[in-house]
């Protein structure tokens, strides 16, 4: 779900869009052209494909963009009724005004059955007169052939560091914020690169206070600071078995974290630590040995310790 933030600050035109700049230039070509063939936008969540959709929108049919463009999420509604249905209904009928066509921007399709993308595929293909598809998903395998096949395919990276940084600044500004250059990092390193979760955290913590910090951040996030993570994995490489054992409690209690949440922290700062190449690789296969362990719902701190334990027999050797 996005926050007010998000849909507040959410980019009106082409230029605004950040850290998508050669998908932004072509798509904005075929918008100029007012012609297009179907899209399918995949990539992360939270990195601008639903909002490219609808500047699209905007931009090409102004004003009336909203009775032009039909927005569904195909992860609340999935089944085949709604293709049959919908879809087609809204498909099969002229753009209101002076447009070439009306565009349904269909979001998580990966979450469509095969049923529903065979009847979507063949939509598609009957109203391309008519009707523009725009399809947004997560992960573009999960889309049958004939779809992939009708649809000039985009794939969306992370936003960087630099861009999400440029967001921020822009948004406490707005707020009258005051956010510390550790704070952007912290920022950055829990979001990943999703917008829209950088956006949760900050509007998180201005509900508490108009100077953020990474500490702030850290808390507000349930995510622990890397230093701390950093520690618990040179405590049990040094052999301190006890001490890495108490610090791993000590961090799943203060900050609330899962084992899943702690097992990606782990793999994160490994590469931090000192340690020697083969050390470093067996840590890795370790850490996704404990993952696959946790997802097959096994005891998370039972498995901690032993990934702990690993890790301790590692460093002695």
């Amino acid at each position: 779900m996005s926050s007010i933030w998000t849909e507040k600050y959410r980019p009106k035109t082409f230029k605004e869009i950040l850290g998508q700049d050669l998908i932004v230039k072509r798509v904005e070509a075929f918008v100029k052209a007012l012609n297009m063939p179907h899209l399918l936008f995949s990539g992360p969540a939270g990195i601008g494909k639903t909002t490219l959709s609808l500047v699209i929108g905007r931009q090409l049919f102004g004003d009336s963009w909203t009775t032009n463009l039909l927005e569904l999420n195909a992860s609340d509604e999935r089944g085949i009724d709604i293709v049959r249905n919908k879809v087609k209904d809204f498909a099969r009928t002229k753009a209101i005004g002076d447009f070439p066509f009306k565009i349904i921007y269909l979001d998580e399709c990966d979450a469509l059955t095969k049923e529903a993308q065979q009847a979507l595929r063949r939509t598609m293909e009957n109203y391309a007169t008519t009707c523009r598809f725009i399809l947004s998903c997560n992960y573009s395998s999960k889309i049958i052939d004939p779809i992939q096949s009708r649809c000039a395919i985009f794939r969306f990276k992370p936003l960087g560091k630099d861009h999400i940084a440029k967001i921020m600044d822009a948004i406490a500004k707005s707020e009258n914020l005051t956010i510390d250059t550790a704070a952007k990092e912290a920022i950055y390193e829990i979001s990943g690169g999703d917008c829209r979760r950088a956006e949760n955290i900050l509007q998180s913590c201005a509900a508490l206070t108009d100077k953020i910090t990474a500490d702030i951040i850290y808390s507000i996030a349930s995510v622990a600071q890397p230093e701390e993570v950093k520690a618990l994995i040179n405590l049990s490489l040094k052999g301190d078995f006890l001490e890495a054992r108490k610090k791993l409690l000590q961090v799943m209690l203060d900050y609330g974290l899962s084992g899943i949440d702690v097992i990606k922290q782990i793999q994160r700062e490994v590469w931090n630590v000192e340690a020697d190449k083969h050390q470093k690789m067996v840590m890795i296969e370790k850490c996704g040995e404990t993952e696959f362990r946790l997802v097959e719902g096994s005891d998370e701190f039972i498995q901690l310790e032993a990934l702990l334990a690993t890790f301790s027999a590692l460093g002695t050797n």
